[in-house]
């Protein structure tokens, strides 16, 4: 059984190693279509499978064909990881696209729109201002 240090080393080796791998070595234009990082890698306890989550820039085509590219160069970078990395058994890869900044993005803008609508309802009416527990006090005060 292997500890948790070992897998997140391991993890971390094959995050730079297939980083460098898509900067430099792979050849498919399908890859390059897109700005492509890689931004997480998960490997199983017994080494044995990893995940590799890759962030694309670009718009839903170049993303799709991004992928299809990576899904096509799996052997070659599975291969070359056996090279690389010193490890009994090379793990079988799988390239998930990472759309984690794609709805932070969209729940920032929410979050803006909101505080823009906050904004505009305070100049408006300032009693409506829910915020402000000393206001509350002062109208019920009164």
């Amino acid at each position: 059984m292997t500890n948790t240090r070992r897998v997140s080393r391991v993890a971390e080796l094959i995050k730079r190693e297939v980083s460098q791998m898509i900067l430099f070595d792979i050849k498919d234009d399908r890859v390059g279509a897109g700005m492509v990082s890689v931004t997480a890698v998960d490997v199983a306890g017994d080494l044995q499978h990893t995940k590799i989550f890759v962030s694309i820039y670009g718009s839903d085509e170049v993303r799709a064909e991004t992928m299809e590219g990576l899904k096509a160069v799996t052997g070659y970078v599975r291969s070359e990881l056996g090279k690389r990395v010193r490890l009994r058994r090379t793990p079988t890869v799988i390239f998930v696209e990472d759309k984690s900044f794609d709805r932070a993005t969209s729940v920032i803008s929410l979050i803006n729109q909101l505080s823009l609508k906050r904004g505009d309802s305070e100049n408006l009416d300032p009693e409506l201002d829910v915020e402000s527990p000393a206001r509350a006090t002062e109208s019920s005060d009164v």
